[in-house]
């Protein structure tokens, strides 16, 4: 793989003034109460949308957002960052040079942004059984974002678990909040049925932060997955849905490349601090944690995904039929050795 050195990027894309981000979100929450007609589907569409509306809901609102940042071809588009040694146990300190790596946080956040995280916090598990997203790696991205000039970081999730308990035995919860996040657990009068405009995936109900953000940062853990293999980035979508999400199963492949085709997040930070090579998704048993110590950070998340599911399971893009969709639909590129990356040390 090529190895780059970054330079500091001073020519990010114009952003909206104050008065212009708050128009948007006006306008986004009257989008939301509009309604719509809706158009035939295929089969399997039309199949997962009836099972997802809820009583009384109004039709879909057309919200999709795109929020990626400009291109950059003298920076990296992922970057592998590794604790090296018995000293290097700070996963704040892979954040940092993770965003220093990819051009400085300012390339991402920008002054008076109201910025979500989506970090895994699906379930009831400590930091230590790798089922959640490790909280000091949240807790940094919450400091950057906020010094970067954000007006407000928000962090959230849809648990699977109980989500009070969720955010609380995870560390997530108190981690963002002492950084200054806004920390919301899902709220039922605050999911919206919006219209995905996906391939399997039409109306669905999704919680509201994510549709009001100008910036989205994914923050998923590296784990194993009884049903895909692995479940990394993409996967972790699922969690700004409501509804009987575990309907997707049935064309889990296709609802992934939806999902993040809806999203079209900021960047990507898949945290393999420690990852859960076996009994995934909820584990449970540390016997099946290793310590890898590493931050895998992207502006192309198929990449990101694809490095992970080689690095850690041995799993190409072949055995992984999300990726080469993903591909297909222009959100990546399913061959990671064929973007630029950089790998980096702390000591």
């Amino acid at each position: 793989m090529a190895s780059e050195k970054p330079v500091a990027d001073n020519s990010t894309a114009e952003n909206l003034t104050a008065k212009d981000r708050m128009t948007r979100r006006e306008a986004m929450l009257q989008l939301l109460r509009l309604t719509a007609a809706g158009a035939g589907t295929a089969a399997a569409a039309v199949w997962l949308a009836k099972h997802s509306e809820l009583p009384g809901s109004t039709a879909a609102a057309n919200v999709r957002r795109n929020h990626t940042v400009e291109a950059n071809a003298a920076l990296p588009e992922m970057v592998v960052v590794q604790g090296d040694g018995p000293n290097a146990t700070d996963p704040r300190a892979l954040v940092r040079r993770a965003f220093d790596d990819l051009g400085g946080v300012g390339r991402f956040i920008a002054h008076g942004d109201v910025v979500v995280l989506k970090p895994n916090i699906a379930w009831d598990r400590t930091p230590e059984q790798a089922a959640t997203t490790n909280p000091e790696l949240v807790a940094e991205v919450v400091k950057q974002c906020i010094q970067a000039g954000a007006k407000q970081v928000i962090v959230t999730d849809v648990s699977c678990n109980e989500a009070e308990r969720c955010f609380r035995r995870s560390g997530i919860a108190a981690a963002a909040r002492a950084e200054g996040a806004d920390v919301i657990l899902p709220d039922p009068a605050r999911f919206r049925e919006v219209d995905l405009g996906g391939e399997v995936l039409q109306n669905w109900q999704v919680f509201e932060p994510f549709l009001l953000a100008d910036k989205v940062i994914n923050l998923p853990i590296a784990k194993h997955h009884a049903l895909t293999g692995a479940t990394l980035g993409f996967k972790n979508w699922y969690g700004i849905l409501g509804g009987e999400r575990n309907r997707l199963h049935q064309q889990i492949h296709q609802s992934l490349v939806d999902l993040a085709a809806f999203m079209l997040p900021t960047l990507t930070l898949l945290d393999c601090y420690r990852v859960l090579l076996r009994n995934g998704p909820t584990g449970g048993n540390l016997e099946d944690v290793a310590l890898h110590k590493t931050l895998v950070a992207g502006t192309d998340p198929v990449a990101v995904d694809a490095y992970a599911a080689k690095t850690y399971w041995n799993l190409d893009a072949e055995a992984m039929p999300y990726l080469k969709l993903a591909e297909r639909r222009g959100l990546g590129q399913s061959d990671f050795a064929q973007v630029r990356t950089k790998f980096s040390q702390i000591a």
